[in-house]
């Protein structure tokens, strides 16, 4: 172990009575304990909007004589005081769920890595749900008290910000971050230099920055390799997320897998538990393999200790999804490396090696699989596709008894919930319901909530969503110089008292976005319906290398663009998690459309169950298992095709008649006095009462450490007791 520091940098210059502000802005808690937020709001309402919630950037800008000011606030002195003493017990808190059950374990650390974690709008590091959902985990981590350690990359250009242009093409926009203005810590040595770790590369070896992001109690680990030393092409290694060049792709994936197993060894982890979320970082297994091999072990002792302690969670339910690399790209990465595992090249490959139709890969599931002992999908439906894909690898067992379970995946409450949908909340549910989540038993009291007080809720969410679209269409036209069509397909003419339905989700083909225009004259009759006005509000980015994906953005936007819809279809772009927490918080209607079975779980929709917005979708991932006829709506039915034209079809007649014969006739119909949609509102509290215990990111956490880190802690205990 090395011994190091981090440092918070001393750069806001707050006056002595508020200056723990600086701390709680380093700590991502802020991000999901919103009252927190407006101790920064409060001090400039108008500069808090202006640097896009990120309260590092805030107080580096805010004006002093601001700062003063709320030094003599006595509601603002009083409150600030408050917060400081909740976050101080809950940094110290030894009474977490994970030290009550399994107070022995608390010294195993879990280390978890992904290529992506999206914690807040400010950290650009995510591209989608991978990278929401890894945040989420390490947040809840942090909430139930595992002993967990977090990796992943620090992107110096973050994921790419979104223009749509006037006929409707994506534009990909870098922009370098600041980290300056990121809750992002450096690590330091003894000598105040930069802590790195090296990794082997072809010819040379690439050095990589350990930066640390402080997310409540858990540590996330973040590389970066644009460091004095690097090659001005290493320095852009860790520039983007997840480059269609097999080079920096692969040299990418050794950085996260070696070089975060070096980083961890480094600041002293010794983990009990490896968990590769996706198979981007399993590479890591290779170098707990060699370390074990250079101590002595033979090769295949060490992949059993390996395996041991490993688990792979994948997400991708298509084989193309999947990195696979070509035999000369290993050479050319790891022909030093079988030497030192005590292996030929051959039998190096036979680790990984996977036949396509364009030759031999080395495959990265097959990888993960074959390190693992454990290995799960993220839905029922997903872990049934995962264990026919990947059948072949165990060629004695039927497909059903392939080793591969699942875990559904979740979302983590805090961070997801309105604040007005909270304080609701914490009127009618039990005083403890925040701490019990994914306890059934407290959200049968939803149904003690009066109609009233919940449809004016969901009508202030709404009414907040299409003033927030308003007011950024306005500043587009302001600052960008955009047509005025565009203008109005930004949503400048939403109606906040009519039906709105949301569709928000990375613009890949399989995820059907034009599905719901897929019959231009039947859609544009249901949303015009006089006295019934249906509003669809669209958002979501391709991959820059993605052109189908593109392509169908266009041929959404240039709907969306017609006239006749008269402004009801809108296209918001850019959109990432601050634009997502408006949508699935304001809409009325969750709208998801895969072609099923590769939704292999989804998790938006989750989140908008949790603030009482339907889910109408199909029965794919997480929602064949919520669906029970009375907290939503089915597209199409619970069976598979062949047919792919057939199946398309089938569920937009389905979309079609359910809209027009259930949906829009609920939400209108059916208001005593012209007050509120009584069984609409009834079909609200069965969704919150059924969706939001199963599907919350503690359940899923706590199946995590129930299912597959326990397991593997005790084992490891058991064989460290018999050395």
């Amino acid at each position: 172990m090395q011994a190091f520091r981090s440092e918070m940098p001393n750069h806001f210059n707050l006056p002595e009575r508020i200056a723990r502000l600086g701390e709680l802005a380093y700590n991502l808690w802020w991000t999901w304990e919103k009252e927190t937020q407006r101790l920064f709001e409060y001090i400039d309402p108008h500069l808090w909007e202006e640097t896009y919630h990120n309260p590092i950037k805030f107080l580096r800008q805010a004006a002093r004589a601001r700062l003063n000011a709320v030094t003599h606030d006595k509601w603002y002195t009083e409150f600030y005081d408050h917060t400081l003493v909740l976050f101080d017990a809950y940094m110290a808190a030894d009474t977490t769920w994970f030290r009550h059950n399994h107070p022995g374990l608390i010294n195993n650390p879990i280390a978890y890595f992904s290529s992506e974690f999206g914690l807040h709008e400010t950290l650009p590091i995510y591209a989608g749900g991978l990278g929401v959902l890894s945040g989420d985990h390490v947040k809840e981590a942090s909430d139930l008290g595992l002993p967990f350690v977090a990796i992943g990359f620090l992107y110096t250009q973050g994921y790419f910000s979104q223009h749509i242009t006037e006929d409707g093409w994506q534009e990909a926009h870098q922009v370098a971050l600041k980290f300056e203005d990121l809750p992002v810590l450096p690590l330091l040595d003894e000598e105040d230099r930069p802590l790195t770790v090296s990794v082997e590369l072809p010819g040379r070896e690439v050095h990589a920055r350990i930066w640390e992001v402080r997310v409540g109690r858990a540590p996330l680990y973040l590389l970066d390799t644009n460091v004095d030393g690097n090659s001005e092409a290493d320095r852009l290694l860790t520039a983007r997320l997840y480059s269609s060049d097999l080079d920096l792709r692969i040299s990418q994936e050794v950085i996260l897998g070696v070089g975060g197993v070096r980083a961890l060894r480094m600041l002293g982890y010794n983990p009990s538990v490896w968990h590769m979320n996706e198979g981007h970082s399993a590479f890591l297994s290779l170098e707990r393999c060699r370390e074990r091999v250079a101590a002595g072990r033979a090769f295949a002792d060490a992949v059993e200790e390996v395996r041991k302690a490993t688990l792979f969670t994948t997400h991708t339910p298509v084989p193309a999804g999947n990195d696979e690399f070509p035999l000369w790209l290993m050479d050319k990465y790891f022909s030093h490396l079988w030497p030192e595992l005590g292996l030929s090249r051959e039998q190096f490959m036979d680790v990984a090696r996977r036949s396509l139709s364009w030759g031999e890969s080395f495959s990265m599931p097959v990888l993960a699989l074959r390190m693992s002992a454990y290995a799960n999908g993220v839905s029922e439906l997903h872990g049934q596709v995962a264990r026919k894909m990947w059948q072949f690898l165990y060629p004695a067992k039927r497909a059903e008894d392939v080793p591969i379970t699942h875990i559904t995946n979740g979302i983590h409450s805090g961070t997801w919930l309105a604040r007005r949908m909270r304080e609701l909340f914490n009127t009618y549910l039990p005083a403890d319901w925040y701490e019990c989540t994914d306890d059934p038993d407290i959200w049968e009291h939803v149904g003690g909530i009066p109609d009233e007080e919940l449809w004016e809720v969901r009508k202030h969410l709404k009414r907040k969503l299409v003033a927030y679209m308003r007011e950024r269409a306005r500043d587009q036209w302001r600052h960008d110089g955009v047509h005025p069509v565009q203008v109005v397909a930004a949503g400048t003419l939403l109606d906040p008292y009519a039906l709105t339905i949301g569709f928000a989700r990375r613009f890949a083909t399989y995820k059907r976005a034009g599905l719901v225009l897929s019959d231009v004259e039947r859609i544009l009759k249901l949303i015009n319906q006089p006295n019934r006005p249906v509003q669809i509000i669209f958002a979501g980015k391709s991959h820059p290398a993605d052109e189908p994906g593109k392509l169908l953005i266009q041929e959404v936007y240039r709907k969306v663009k017609q006239a006749e819809n008269g402004g009801r279809l809108v296209f918001l772009e850019d959109y990432d998690m601050n634009i997502a927490r408006y949508l699935v918080q304001g809409v009325d209607v969750w709208l998801n459309t895969p072609r099923r079975p590769n939704e292999a779980s989804g998790t938006s929709g989750e989140k908008a169950a949790l603030n009482g917005v339907l889910n109408f979708s199909i029965l794919d991932g997480w929602w064949r298992e919520g669906y029970n006829g009375q907290n939503g709506w089915a597209i199409g039915e619970d069976k598979d095709y062949d047919d792919h034209a057939l199946q398309d079809k089938e569920d937009a007649a389905s979309l079609y008649a359910t809209l027009e014969n259930e949906i829009i006739p609920l939400y209108y119909d059916q208001r005593p006095g012209d007050k509120m949609p009584v069984k609409w509102v009834g079909m609200v509290k069965e969704c919150l009462r059924t969706l939001a215990p199963r599907f919350s990111m503690k359940r899923m956490v706590k199946d995590y450490t129930q299912q597959l880190y326990l397991p593997v802690m005790q084992e490891s205990e058991a064989a460290a007791a018999k050395k």
